[in-house]
């Protein structure tokens, strides 16, 4: 596959259909280890990624404030530390 002199490339009808990938949507790209991804826009993984981190961040959020004020480091350090 080639890429033009503007950066484009034609992503192949089984890879779009298999990525999820419609017709006049929009892709995320990202790279990670040094390899470049394409994604659909609002996909489902996304989705799915997204719902994740909303779930963490309640889970977060009921923590707050449940912590023992007044344990500091060393003492925290000491409980996990001396099993």
């Amino acid at each position: 596959m080639r890429v033009t002199s503007k950066g484009q490339v034609t992503i192949p009808r089984d890879l779009r259909e298999l990525a999820g990938i419609e017709l006049n949507s929009e892709v995320i790209f990202s790279v990670e280890g040094g390899k470049l991804l394409l994604a659909p826009k609002n996909g489902k993984q996304e989705i799915e990624d997204r719902e994740r981190l909303d779930r963490f961040v309640a889970t977060l959020k009921q923590l707050e404030g449940s912590g023992d004020q007044d344990l500091d480091a060393e003492a925290l350090m000491s409980l996990t530390r001396d099993r």
